[in-house]
């Protein structure tokens, strides 16, 4: 019997990636293989050499298809089978390798708004809804919006084998939060961008109570004004860092070593002074800062961690429309080559 196979990638789109895919039908007992698309389309190549490598690293069952398809999450390559230059994910395998004896676990926080048409689902058509404070992780109509999408995807998720570990209503009326984790590197950037392109699908199938469809963004800055932002706050930790709250710390510190911090923001996302502007629980994108149970600090050392002398760091700054495997990998070398001096 034959069954369908969904291979997806991340394009050339700059300064944002997007997510592409197309399905292949493939006979039974035959695995996912390489492919290819039109690079062209795709801002990845030029007309006269268009031919882009598709290379299968995840393959997942289709929660949405059901049955026997699959979802192919690939990484794109050129056709000599080196990576492709929009391909981010081997260097943050590199990386992942590289320091493979500290161990290095993830976790990410991504959060997201949907919009019906130009505005947040639920917002009035003209006008703002009451300001922030009885959304975050709150109940009833009056100011949650989205709940059957968000479940839906969060079984998807959970079908699909990928490592959710939960869901939440954000601070902003029609924003929420799912995170991904704790989980190794590249692996963690693997299944975030297939809970991203589950999450943009299922919306695909829903309207808005204005009969308008409606679709998920990763805006860092959804709405200007009094509202908070989007983030993908990414939770870390070596081996040591499991057993040592001083490694917990000189994380945070070799973080905030000169030239660091500038190097992080410059690739934790388009927009990312839009968001991180010393407001709404964020630190300043030109100033740096850790502290134990400080949201607004730059590296965040969780209360827990603290009283039993061993855990994790969050880095706070990532923004929602970051690249994951960028973000790890720049983590994994900041952190794990000073671990080593």
């Amino acid at each position: 019997m034959p069954y369908i196979a969904e291979y997806i990638w991340i394009d050339g789109t700059k300064p944002t990636a997007k997510l592409r895919s197309k399905a292949q039908v493939l006979a039974d007992g035959k695995e996912p293989g390489i492919w290819g698309f039109d690079g062209s389309s795709t801002n990845q190549a030029s007309g006269d050499q268009s031919d882009v490598v598709l290379n299968p690293v995840l393959v997942v069952p289709d929660p949405i298809r059901g049955d026997d398809n699959v979802l192919v999450m690939c990484e794109t390559l050129l056709t000599d089978m080196t990576p492709h230059p929009s391909n981010t994910r081997a260097k943050c395998a590199a990386s992942a390798e590289q320091y493979s004896i500290q161990d290095t676990w993830f976790g990410l926080e991504q959060e997201y708004t949907f919009f019906e048409g130009l505005a947040p689902l639920g917002w009035p058509i003209n006008g703002f809804p009451a300001p922030q404070g009885g959304y975050y992780c709150g109940v009833g109509a009056d100011e949650i919006f989205g709940r059957e999408v968000v479940n839906e995807h969060l079984q998807a998720c959970i079908d699909a084998g990928l490592h959710i570990s939960g869901i939440n209503a954000e601070v902003m009326p029609g924003q929420w939060e799912f995170q991904i984790g704790p989980v190794s590197a590249p692996l963690v950037g693997d299944e975030m961008w297939l809970a991203r392109w589950l999450l943009y699908r299922i919306s695909e199938d829903y309207l808005g109570p204005n009969e308008t469809p409606i679709s998920a963004t990763l805006n860092p800055k959804p709405v200007a004004g009094d509202w908070n932002g989007a983030g993908c706050h990414t939770n870390f930790s070596t081996i040591k860092m499991r057993e040592s709250l001083d490694a917990c710390v000189a994380a945070a510190e070799a973080l905030g070593a000169p030239g660091k911090p500038e190097l992080h923001i410059a690739n934790y996302g388009s927009g990312i002074n839009l968001r991180l502007t010393g407001a709404h629980e964020t630190q300043r994108y030109d100033e740096y800062s850790y502290g134990v149970s400080d949201r607004g600090a730059s590296v965040r050392i969780p209360w827990q961690v603290a009283k039993a002398g061993k855990g994790y760091i969050e880095d706070r700054r990532p923004n929602a429309n970051c690249d994951p495997y960028v973000v790890t990998q720049l983590i994994i070398d900041t952190v794990c080559s000073a671990a080593t001096k």
